[in-house]
């Protein structure tokens, strides 16, 4: 049996948990730090920690999925806040080549993230400054990059000239330093590729969009792939929290010998050619990223398919891409006309009577399931003829996500001794993604969000009454699943529990 070892980017479930869920289903062995090591959201993990558990791990690993930002800055958070000099984040990545030198025959497949500009006013996730300055900082690398390909109108060139005064030289300083030492990172990365240290890597784009330090970022690095000749090895695509999950496909498909072939479906006709909010390129696009990602192919059928994944997308584009919670009736007048979900539907149930395996991306909101689609799922009994979901934060979270999930299982799915555990492992994270994208991010969490006020709570910090609101969400969740998912969960939930892993309400850690 292949030993798989996993740097996580973070301590979240969806980085920590899910791509264990995932590896469950196979027989390859995953083995992950425990969650002590990997920091708490700004608190850093600890290097020494990681460094030394690396060692011990990778001498007799066949494969190493690995988070640069996890061991250089100590976790996503820390990415965005660290005050780290260029020299010695590159003694930490030295440990690629250690690493490589006492186990030459370990392959090292890793990810590092293009640091984000958000563009709001928040410093949940980023530094204290960006409670007051974010928006600003964000419009200021979208002129800047904007400028440099076209000319700015009346009105951007006077903010272009108002941002000067706004943001005051030593926090636009700091923002642009710690950017310089980042881009430095991943460009090394890149020359570990070149040189054989890193077999395999994925450079995600988090939170972007058409314009901004982002794309200028990734226009600079995508030079430097091309002339080293690595398109094939060396990816930038929208993403971040899924990457664990697609980088073990990836492993597990090359590990199998096993490229799957994959037919796509969408419910709106103007589907492949939209551009998904907190990205830079249409949906269809970023499909074929993540398909590449993971090991397999898009192809011209579905009854040559492994897999069909039947991708619920938006009608529009960008900021007009509905947000779950959204009531159904203030969602951007194009979802009355340009999606058909009856239809979709019932291509769904056709599809399954064919005999193809019917994976579900359901992106055509953010932050949780469309609701509208899993209630007619339901209704028709269709939801247990899914062999994969996902509906969750970004739409590159969700493909990254069903896809790796999808890859895995189409596998199995076509062994002839089709093992039980396999099957029962993938049912297993089809319902946790069900109760989470569904029940939680899109019904849920509005609901106990409402009420926090009362308790003294606001929707970012809950942790003077965590254990409270736990319990609520919990005891929700247990008659949304008696609701809507009874079938589905019978004899699959020992005992559900959820709980508040960063004390607020953004993300859900569940025990089934």
């Amino acid at each position: 049996m292949s030993k798989v070892v996993y740097l996580p980017l973070d301590e979240r479930p969806c980085n920590a948990k899910f791509p264990q869920m995932i590896a469950a289903i196979s027989d390859l062995s995953l083995v992950a730090p425990p969650l002590e090591l990997l920091g708490s959201k700004k608190q850093p993990a600890r290097y020494e920690g990681v460094h030394d558990w690396l060692l011990q791990q990778a001498a007799n690993a066949d494969y190493l999925i690995l988070s640069v930002d996890m061991l250089v800055y100590g976790g996503i958070v820390p990415s965005r806040l660290h005050q780290l000099s260029l020299q010695a984040c590159m003694e930490r990545l030295q440990l690629l080549e250690q690493l490589k030198q006492r186990n030459p025959a370990l392959h090292i497949y890793a990810f590092n993230l293009i640091m984000r500009a958000p563009a709001y006013n928040s410093s949940d996730e980023e530094p204290d400054y960006y409670a007051h300055y974010g928006h600003s900082i964000y419009r200021y690398g979208w002129l800047k990059d904007k400028q440099t390909s076209e000319l700015l109108n009346d009105d951007e060139q006077n903010e272009w000239l108002q941002l000067h005064s706004t943001i005051p030289s030593a926090i636009l300083n700091d923002f642009l330093k710690r950017r310089e030492t980042n881009s430095q990172v991943n460009e090394h990365i890149i020359t570990l590729v070149q040189s054989g240290i890193i077999d395999h890597l994925v450079i995600p784009l988090d939170d972007n969009s058409k314009y901004g330090f982002s794309p200028m970022e990734q226009r600079k690095l995508l030079i430097s792939v091309e002339e080293y000749n690595l398109m094939d090895n060396a990816l930038i695509y929208p993403g971040a929290d899924e990457i664990g999950s697609i980088l073990f496909a990836k492993v597990f498909c090359t590990i199998k010998k096993y490229q799957p072939e994959v037919f796509v479906r969408y419910s709106s006709t103007l589907g492949p050619t939209i551009i998904p909010k907190y990205e830079d390129r249409s949906l269809n696009e970023s499909i074929k990223s993540h398909l590449t990602s993971g090991g397999a192919f898009m192809g011209d059928s579905s009854m040559t398919a492994d897999f069909v994944l039947m991708v619920h997308s938006p009608p529009v584009s960008s900021h007009d891409v509905a947000e779950s919670p959204n009531l159904y009736r203030d969602r951007h007048r194009s979802y009355f006309s340009e999606v058909h979900i009856a239809e979709f539907v019932m291509a769904i149930e056709a599809i399954a009577n064919k005999g193809c395996m019917v994976a579900l991306a359901d992106v055509a909101s953010c932050n949780g399931a469309d609701n509208s689609l899993l209630k007619l799922l339901s209704k028709k009994n269709l939801i247990s003829r899914l062999s994969a979901y996902a509906g969750w934060n970004t739409s590159g979270n969700t493909l990254g996500t069903v896809i790796a999930h999808a890859i895995v299982a189409s596998y199995y799915r076509q062994q002839s001794n089709n093992q039980e555990s396999s099957t029962q492992m993938s049912e297993h994270f089809m319902l946790y993604r069900l109760i989470e994208d569904w029940g939680y991010q899109t019904i849920i969490r509005q609901e106990v969000a409402h009420h926090l006020p009362e308790l003294g709570a606001n929707y970012f910090d809950v942790s003077q009454v965590k254990e409270h609101v736990s319990q609520l969400i919990t005891q929700k969740l247990q008659r949304f699943c008696n609701d809507y998912l009874a079938e589905l969960a019978e004899g699959r939930i020992d005992e559900l529990k959820a709980d508040l892993p960063w004390n607020r309400m953004f993300e859900v850690d569940l025990s089934l």
